[in-house]
């Protein structure tokens, strides 16, 4: 059974948010990931990361003002000294809390401005951060994102990221392949798994049910289906990475984890593990 982490930013929206660190160990989840973890102490997050007995596997740099529709800082020209501060306080934080991943965000672009020109920038500030961020021994992701939830962002296709990684050269650079947004884009999602995972250039996956980013088994997805084939390329050795669970929960957390119980009962978990999802 592939691992799935849990996306506190979006579950358990029922508690504080760092109460969810709880609410998810107690629910089987063994990881958490998260958006923006900036508006908390990193120390008070590890905190609850070990009283839980959870791993942080994901967080993102910071997005420039996500209320007044900035979507990322790393392809926007003018913007290379908020996008190193940005970068350098991720990498507190995941220095803290002993994260190996940052996804970068990239940006939306203007409709006045063609989306080449700026790739000069992108590539400029993600070779740096890069390189800032291999000192500390974590990687950096970069994410295609659909134009229907983020009209403008720069980066939408998974070919187009795979571009940019090779172009850009760090080997601790990589693409956070997220099924949904996948799906929207271009569809074809179980051969696009079989091309790149075994490349060892995708560092994360992420899931959600298409249309409705609800939960994987409501929508035109076949998750079972699809862990299935991510479960086949891990065992050939080409894939040992984490499912982030960032999806909208279309009713509570809780109760709409009948996908979590459904997968484990293919592949039960270990004793003691998942005791709250097995009892509902």
């Amino acid at each position: 059974m592939p691992r799935f982490a849990a996306n506190l930013s979006m579950l358990y929206g029922e508690w504080d948010f760092l109460d969810r660190f709880e609410a998810a160990a107690r629910d089987g989840f063994e990881a958490v990931e998260c958006l923006f973890p900036y508006a908390w102490p990193a120390a008070e997050i590890a905190a609850r990361l070990a009283g839980n007995g959870l791993r942080q596997v994901l967080l993102n740099a910071s997005p420039g003002n996500w209320n007044s529709g900035e979507r990322g800082l790393a392809a926007l020209p003018g913007r290379e000294a908020q996008f190193r501060a940005a970068i350098a306080q991720a990498l507190r934080y995941a220095q803290t809390l002993a994260c190996p991943r940052i996804h970068v965000m990239a940006g939306r672009v203007p409709e006045s401005v063609a989306p080449e020109s700026v790739l000069p920038t992108y590539l400029s500030n993600l070779r740096w951060a890069a390189a800032e961020a291999a000192r500390e021994g974590v990687e950096l992701l970069i994410e295609p994102i659909n134009t229907r939830d983020m009209p403008g962002y720069l980066l939408t296709r998974q070919a187009q990221a795979h571009a940019i990684l090779e172009e850009a050269g760090a080997p601790n650079l990589k693409v956070q392949m997220d099924l949904y947004h996948c799906q929207i884009m271009e569809g074809d999602v179980t051969t696009q798994l079989r091309q790149y995972l075994p490349t060892g250039r995708v560092g994360h996956l992420q899931i959600a049910g298409v249309p409705q980013r609800h939960e994987p088994d409501a929508g035109e997805l076949n998750f079972p289906y699809l862990f299935s084939v991510i479960d086949q390329i891990a065992a050939a050795g080409h894939w040992a990475g984490w499912i982030g669970c960032e999806y909208r929960p279309a009713h509570g957390t809780r109760q709409g984890l009948g996908w979590l119980r459904a997968a484990r009962s293919v592949c039960p978990a270990p004793p003691g593990v998942g005791e709250a999802v097995k009892a509902g």
